[in-house]
């Protein structure tokens, strides 16, 4: 699984920063590592660091699953950590909600298979 992180202009990231993002991210989406080719992450400042107020702070986090439609959530927050923080915990979320759903139909249709079998 890759993972890229970007940010804007008024959000400095040093490599350490990125990395540390990156591992964090990594380990909280472990479980979905079979089905996710990449995870991509776009951090920007929505007020710039000019105006201060309440949930300037936009992380969109975009999963590339295999041979899927890409799935991606949107948080806005007052801080960097925040943002991010709540943005994988959503993306976490999302992915569990739809692998388990699509886990759920293929079961079903297995099980209508093999009573058409019988039939």
């Amino acid at each position: 699984m890759i993972i890229q992180i970007n940010s804007d202009s008024q959000i400095s990231l040093n490599a350490d920063k990125k990395a540390s993002y990156s591992q964090e991210l990594e380990s909280e989406m472990e479980r979905f590592a079979d089905y996710i080719s990449r995870i991509e992450v776009h951090l920007t400042d929505e007020n710039s660091s000019a105006k201060d107020g309440a949930d300037d702070i936009r992380c969109l986090m975009e999963a590339r699953l295999n041979g899927k439609q890409p799935v991606s959530v949107e948080v806005r927050s007052e801080n960097l950590r925040q943002a991010f923080r709540q943005a994988s915990e959503a993306l976490f979320r999302r992915l569990e909600n739809l692998l388990s759903k699509e886990r759920t139909l293929k079961r079903k249709g297995q099980r209508d298979a093999s009573r058409k079998e019988t039939l």
